[in-house]
């Protein structure tokens, strides 16, 4: 097999790096911890699974090793480290050390502390704060001749960070990174020497301390018998208060613990960040391929192989098979918490190293069934079941199936998606020289020798070519100045006066969050859009100059996405373009002259709403914004109408959906407050109206698939809805009318009701999830005494005599299979899509073809984007449209408005919502997912009204559009 030409350059490579590489053998003279080497020995299953750099452990008097504060080595079976013993040992290596110190990034949603331990040599930590400074400059260089920029990077040192415990139950990062500070501080040899000397390496605790401490509770209560992958049980149901595995999926950095992990990279500006996971065997290193996306640096793409050949190299060297490179994550989605580095210049890293899913030694199958290499049951990575016990949710339904490699990667069904000739995880390819075995015994220590020998490759490179790190960092900022002054679009525009600006808030918000330059318009201005056509834009205009730092970032989430190879697959989404999704007007500027215009620069956007006039009565206009709902929460004991057909109050429309509520001093500071508009009447307009009552609502959850459910959940707290959350327990109870007026059912279960209904197979065992004194963190969210299960059919029937007595129940994305297929509806059904169809979360014209429904109150378009959700296909006779039918996908070519879509004829004409009555209740089937990581605000306005407007829908539907036929 001839391998590639970058082989031979990566030999040029490792023989200019010859003292590193020499270094890296080299016998220290240091004393040993020969207890180490005996009991490291033990727990590596076989030789082939260890290094010569992690073999031993040198000993340095008053330098505590893991074992000598927390009472056992990294890689011991059967332990796991807690959050508060992470801490206690970094800030013991510290206390001890010159060369560690410990730096704060923030306190989680549940109170733990989010820590970072930074190891160099004594002279980089005592100065740490100077050698920040210098990464300032170089990631923003404006004004920095190349002389100055010479200069600093003559003085400045990169930092290398490592990320590890985003996922949970991707068990083996934070325990090797603790024997990572310790071998990096106290080892000396020309290679420790060289990396404390040029680099400054930080590693997190753990990236997910909530979710760390409950998983390591859940393991020792239940997962420590587990032997090999038949033995495997369901995992905890919650890692972190709302999401799950999405955190790594937050892309506008809505959780707590994800910007704080953004705030302190903005901070210290790390030209590398490294993210540590667990799914593939036996180590994958990112190499950036393809699709890749084209806004970002040509410069990472050459130093994302580059990095990844010779940790390849380095450790086939060493005689470890399965190292591979190329052939599962690509470069598309820039929401990946890592990217946060390429997205600012940075270069982003991230190993998948395999894992059980604990810290027991495991026999293990490589290619043994879906995700079968993974960190769970296939590891929540690898695409496979869930950490939860439930299928993993691919990117969108119709996807590729996933097998051992990962959505649509190389065991996932070969050809071009496989990156080579798909023959599985096992196969020789020339991006996996040295293949695994199928069977072996793998460990904990396994996993851990396999990411620190890695990692030390990498650091080894970093420190022989710390000055090209640096440069490539300064060059991709200057670069990305560059682009901006030079290349069309040189800018966005927000403009000033959209009937909601509260939308308009939300995306600067975001993007100021991530350090992008935001100013207002000091005054009204004219330049060309993108159409090349003169646009005159006023006074208070959000402009976003793409002439900054971090303007390639600007492009990349506020254009639309072009996705380069329809017949690529990808890992994650197509789609994010923030207009859009949040349906609010964001214009592409081709003029340069927009980078002229004056403005004032914006630290953060505050809508402040108004009440004009004066009179009894408030009249607040339903423009779209999503506060209208928060409004109608805080003002919970005040009687509110809503107004069911436009009217018009002097030179002020006031649109259907309006409410109208007394007039008062608070009424008018929350109005001001929530950035809302309102007029006061004399007295309430003569026309029909009804009542505005706040439900009683719950949220339906199953107990193995709460990640979608968590979405919801944070977007009813941002908007102050109050609800239940509810579990078969108490579906099973029964009473669910007289208990609640509404239920939600969020998108689960994507193999179809079956999977809501029935959720974790019981196998005869209970696994409760309560809280104890052993066990603090279990027991959040919800408790049970058995997780398994699921609500079973006596809760389908407890659903069905709900809607029945006059329940409204809301199912969105996947849980409208559930209706559908069980027939509570009973005119609707559900199809699915073909093997052909894909459709990784692109962004679609929906038509609203019942536009008087209280459900499109706020919503002047006929034709508005929403995200596709890999819902149900619906599919309803065609004399029950006009009655039912409330909004469908035109499914043409032209409709796919961002991001890829093939096979977009299969959802011509298909319902998008549906309203059926059955019985004296309703059921709102929604196909799309109006909640979906925080991200389509846009759609969320149609979830609040059905909740808002329950029982005030109309008796039937009217229609203005002709019917279709069924679909």
């Amino acid at each position: 097999m001839k391998l590639p030409a970058r082989f031979v350059v990566l030999a040029t490579i490792v023989a200019l790096a010859t003292i590193a590489a020499g270094a890296a053998l080299a016998q220290s003279t240091q004393p040993m911890d020969e207890e180490y080497a005996k009991l490291v020995k033990e727990w590596t299953t076989a030789p082939q699974f260890m290094s010569p750099l992690v073999d031993h452990l040198p000993k340095a008097a008053g330098v505590p090793t893991t074992r000598d504060v927390l009472g056992y080595y990294v890689g011991q079976p059967k332990k796991l480290t807690k959050v508060a013993d992470l801490g206690r040992y970094y800030r013991a290596l510290a206390a001890a050390s010159k060369r560690v110190k410990v730096l704060p990034a923030g306190t989680t949603d549940e109170g733990r502390e989010q820590i970072v331990a930074v190891v160099a040599d004594e002279e980089t930590i005592a100065n740490l704060d100077r050698y920040k400074g210098y990464l300032a400059r170089l990631a923003d260089p404006r004004g920095l001749s190349v002389q100055e920029a010479r200069n600093v990077i003559a003085q400045a040192k990169p930092i290398y960070m490592f990320t590890g415990g985003l996922h949970s139950a991707e068990t083996g990062p934070p325990e090797m990174l603790m024997e990572l500070a310790y071998r990096l501080a106290i080892e000396d040899s020309p290679l420790y020497d060289q990396i404390r000397k040029n680099v400054i390496v930080m590693m997190s605790a753990a990236a997910e301390p909530d979710g760390r401490d409950r998983y390591a509770e859940w393991y020792y209560k239940y997962k420590l018998a587990e032997e090999n992958e038949n033995d495997r049980v369901p995992g905890p149901p919650y890692w972190g208060k709302y999401i799950f595995h999405d955190n790594n999926r937050d892309i506008n950095y809505s959780q707590v613990t994800m910007q704080n992990w953004l705030k302190f990279y903005l901070q210290w500006h790390p030209p590398i960040l490294h993210d540590l996971h667990e799914s593939q065997p036996l180590l994958y290193t990112f190499s950036g391929q393809s699709p890749q996306n084209p806004t970002l640096d040509p410069i990472l793409y050459a130093e994302l192989p580059w990095f990844a050949d010779f940790e390849l190299t380095k450790m086939i060297g060493y005689g470890m098979p399965g190292v591979w490179t190329h052939a599962f994550v690509d470069m598309w989605s820039p929401g990946y918490l890592g990217f946060m580095s390429s997205n600012h210049n940075g270069m982003l890293r991230m190993y998948e190293t395999m894992g059980n899913g604990g810290a027991n030694t495991m026999r293990r199958t490589i290619g043994a069934g879906a995700g079968g290499a993974g960190g769970g049951p296939g590891g929540p990575d690898a695409g496979g079941p869930d950490a939860a016990g439930a299928p993993a949710e691919p990117a969108a339904q119709g996807a590729v199936p996933a097998g051992p490699g990962g959505r649509g990667g190389p065991a996932a069904g070969g050809g071009a998606a496989a990156g080579g000739r798909g023959g599985g995880l096992t196969a020789r390819e020339w991006y996996r020289p040295l293949p695994p075995p199928r069977n072996l015994e793998w460990s904990m220590r396994n996993n851990t020798n396999y990411m620190e020998t890695g990692v030390l490759a990498a650091l080894e490179l970093t420190a022989a070519f710390s000055k090209t790190v640096l440069e490539n960092f300064y060059r991709k900022s200057r670069n990305g100045i560059d682009a901006g002054s030079q290349e069309a679009p040189y800018g966005y525009v927000l403009p000033a006066g959209q009937k909601d600006m509260t939308r308009v808030a939300f995306i600067v918000n975001i993007l100021r969050t991530q350090a992008i330059e935001v100013g207002q318009a000091k005054a009204e201005f004219k330049v060309k859009n993108a159409e090349l056509k003169d646009a005159t834009y006023p006074a208070g205009s959000l402009i976003v100059k793409r002439n900054q730092p971090y303007g390639r970032l600007a492009k990349i989430l506020l254009e639309k996405q072009n996705y380069p190879d329809p017949t690529l697959n990808t890992y994650d989404d197509t789609g994010w373009t923030m207009g859009l999704m949040s349906h609010a007007d964001v214009q592409e500027i081709a003029d340069k002259a927009i980078l002229d215009v004056p403005v004032q620069p914006v630290d953060m956007l505050n809508i402040t709403g108004a009440v004009k006039g004066d009179g009894p009565v408030y009249a607040v206009l339903h423009n779209g914004s999503n506060w209208l709902s928060t409004l109608r929460y805080r003002l919970k004991d005040v009687k509110f109408e809503a107004i069911e057909q436009s009217w018009k109050s002097g030179a002020t429309d006031l649109p259907a959906g309006s409410f109208l509520l007394p007039a008062s001093p608070h009424a008018r500071s929350e109005i001001e407050k929530l950035g809302l508009q309102a007029v006061a009447l004399p007295q309430a307009p003569d026309v029909k109206k009804h009542l505005v009552d706040i439900p009683r609502m719950a949220v339906f959850s199953t107990w193995g698939s709460t990640q979608d459910v968590g979405w919801v959940r944070f977007a009813f707290d941002h908007f102050e809805l109050s609800y239940d959350l509810i579990y078969k327990e108490r579906i099973r109870q029964g009473n669910l009318r007289g208990a609640y007026d509404v239920i939600v059912i969020p998108s689960q279960g994507r193999g179809g009701a079956k999977a809501l209904i029935f959720d974790i197979e019981s196998k005869g065992k209970a696994y409760a999830y309560t809280k104890s004194a052993d066990f603090p963190s279990l027991g959040a969210y919800g408790e049970s005494e058995d997780i398994t299960g699921g609500m079973g059919l006596p809760g389908v029937a407890e659903l069905d005599k709900f809607v029945n007595e006059g329940g409204v129940l809301i199912t969105l994305g996947a849980a409208s299979f559930l209706p559908a297929e069980i027939g509570i509806t009973r005119t609707v059904n559900a199809a699915r899509t073909s093997a052909a169809f894909y459709a990784p979360g692109p962004i679609v014209e929906c038509e609203i073809t019942n536009p008087n429904h209280p459900i499109f109150y706020g919503y002047t378009q006929r034709v508005v984007p929403v995200r596709w959700a890999g819902g149900p296909l619906l599919t309803v006779p065609a004399d029950e449209r006009r009655r039912t039918v409330l909004a469908q996908f035109p499914g043409q070519d032209k409709s796919v408005l961002s991001g890829l879509m093939r096979g977009v004829a299969e959802t011509r004409n298909r319902p998008a919502i549906v309203d059926e009555p059955v019985g004296q209740g309703r059921v709102i089937l929604f196909s799309t997912n109006p909640a979906y990581r925080w991200q389509n605000l846009g759609e969320f306005n149609m979830l609040a009204n059905s909740i808002l407007h329950f029982n005030h829908f109309p008796k039937a539907a009217v229609v203005t559009a002709p019917s279709a036929p069924e679909r």
